[in-house]
């Protein structure tokens, strides 16, 4: 681990800069740091608090992370932009902290970042509106208050705790000097729809799920699409047409591969279209793939599956804007559901269409998608070919020799206030997201789906390797079956574990965290079915159908979307 959370008192004269104090950096330049970071504050009184409430008395200065200890200056007291004058610099109060799992770490204390955000003594930031010298016994004069008047501690509440009041929302909006990352928090809370659940403004909130758990169905049509993909037309058991699905979902299907294994569920875009009675989904066979073997070689019209509710982020936005529609190979399926969609709409929009293959053997949809395009008001398409057959033609079957490339796209006059959506092997999505920023796209209106587990996000380890996911060293649990759907593994629960996340880990599945105790919502993800107890009980729940993984032990068995 890289930090810079080990702090010790300093004397005489230190000066500070923009950034930080010298010789007092910062140690994970991606969650901390920065003009709006530069120097974290915290309280005597807030020391004699955690005294109290863990009856310690080996607390030292620093040890809460801060650069500054000081008098005075209470979370309740201080207000978001207020100034002060310390020795030769000033400051300005930029924002609350942010409590990450450090802080717990240095306290040897694991709960203590929620514990900061639930007895509202986080602690803020100072940004350094003029460089100087500073020392300890130094008088803290305060030159100017924010006319808002909102205090550390109610703006953190605000983003934080359960309630997110919208009028205080949109009065901390009017906060100048708050941080860019927090405006835009507060921009998301403020946007969320009514009655929605869970904290937009620190994960953003899914669409409401149709259905808990897994859903009997049954296969009414099975189409060969390539040599390597298939797709299943699937239908409810009882009879009920399906919920409409947005275009760009994925569901999670659960199979039987064998009497002695346990179920295991994958994760499948939707590609049909939206709205459709029965659900599409469209699998490649992989050469390492058991479920994806499974159902090319085992999955007949008639056969039984069962299914979870569409779930996903990776969605068609309303409006008028141009449409990117961006895919190589299987990664055609999600955005073929948007393309659909926009054909039922007979839309407007500019409409472009890329997408990458081999050559016709490889290429699926393609007949599909010709039958599409011209109910658009504005289309484009562009068909690349790495390899192409010699019985393929060009301006037939695709329009150019090569492969979809960042060069290649540089070519297109690509529209630049689109809506981008790429799909496809992770290469190519990381190609495509930087060609087209490049190409003045904002990267905001770039989205991206990741068919497998999606990248990790684990804040100040250094040195990972990146293993496959695996079952857990040691002996093989006896509890609740943990599916982890987009990584493809099953196991059982073992009790040494304290939460998802540690299970997770251990299996080498990659995963999003940063608190560790239920604050931050970096973890939250899809729980496609079972039920889970928290420990600790977290500041804010998740949106209705996730899981804050940090925090949750199974109750049951379980399906979540890692």
């Amino acid at each position: 681990m890289h930090t810079g959370v080990w702090k010790h008192a300093v004397e005489g004269p230190q000066m500070v800069r923009t950034l930080n104090i010298d010789g007092d950096g910062q140690g994970d330049l991606g969650g901390h740091g920065g003009p709006h970071r530069a120097i974290l504050v915290y309280q005597l009184a807030s020391y004699e608090h955690w005294r109290q409430h863990f009856g310690r008395h080996d607390f030292e200065f620093g040890q809460f992370g801060e650069n500054f200890t000081v008098e005075g200056l209470s979370d309740d007291e201080v207000f978001i932009g207020d100034r002060y004058e310390i020795g030769g610099a000033l400051f300005e109060v930029s924002q609350p902290r942010v409590t990450c799992y450090r802080v717990g770490l240095r306290l040897g204390e694991p709960q203590l970042p929620s514990l900061l955000v639930a007895h509202r003594r986080p602690g803020f930031y100072l940004r350094v509106l003029r460089e100087g010298v500073v020392e300890a016994g130094d008088t803290i004069v305060r030159v100017w208050a924010d006319p808002q008047r909102m205090t550390v501690a109610d703006v953190d509440a605000l983003l934080y705790l359960p309630g997110h009041d919208r009028a205080g929302v949109a009065r901390a909006l009017r906060l100048k000097a708050l941080s860019p990352g927090w405006q835009g928090s507060f921009e998301s809370l403020l946007g969320a729809a009514e009655g929605a659940t869970g904290n937009a403004g620190l994960s953003v909130s899914p669409p409401p799920v149709a259905w808990s758990g897994f859903r009997s169905m049954r296969v009414v049509d099975v189409v060969s699409e390539t040599e390597t993909v298939v797709s299943l037309r699937l239908a409810a058991s009882d009879g009920q047409p399906l919920p409409a699905a947005l275009p760009g979902q994925f569901v999670a299907v659960r199979l039987q591969l064998g009497d002695e294994k346990p179920p295991t569920s994958r994760s499948y875009s939707l590609s049909g279209a939206p709205g459709s009675p029965e659900y599409r989904i469209s699998v490649k066979r992989e050469p390492d793939g058991a479920a994806s073997k499974f159902i090319h070689a085992s999955i007949r019209v008639g056969a039984a599956v069962e299914l979870a509710a569409p779930r996903g982020r990776f969605t068609l936005e309303d409006g008028d804007a141009p449409v990117i529609l961006m895919s190589a190979g299987i990664g055609a399926a999600p955005v073929l559901s948007m393309l659909h969609a926009l054909a039922q709409a007979e839309s407007a929009r500019e409409v472009w269409w890329l997408h990458g293959a081999r050559n016709s053997t490889e290429h699926p949809f393609a007949a599909e998608v010709r039958s599409l395009l011209p109910r658009l008001g504005n289309p484009h398409v562009e068909i690349c070919y790495s390899a192409p057959l010699s019985t393929d033609q060009l301006g037939r079957d695709y329009t150019h020799h090569g492969r979809l490339s960042a060069d290649f796209l540089a070519t297109l006059p690509v529209p630049e206030q689109g809506h981008a959506y790429v799909c496809g092997p992770q290469v190519f999505m990381t190609d495509m997201q930087a060609a087209l920023t490049r190409l003045g796209v904002d990267a905001a209106r770039v989205h991206t789906e990741v068919f497998g587990a999606g990248p990790a996000l684990t804040p100040g380890i250094s040195g990972e390797v990146v293993t496959a996911p695996h079952p857990p060293a040691g002996e093989t649990g006896r509890g609740p079956s943990i599916t982890f759907a987009r990584s493809g593994l099953t196991v059982p629960w073992r009790d040494d574990f304290l939460s998802l996340l540690e299970f997770a880990e251990a299996c080498d599945v990659p995963t999003r965290w940063s608190c560790r105790t239920g604050v931050c919502h970096n973890c939250e993800v899809g729980l496609l079915a079972g039920t889970v107890s928290y420990e600790p009980l977290p500041v804010d729940l998740p949106a209705e159908g996730n899981v804050l993984i940090c925090c949750a032990a199974p109750g049951e068995d379980v399906v979540v979307d890692l």
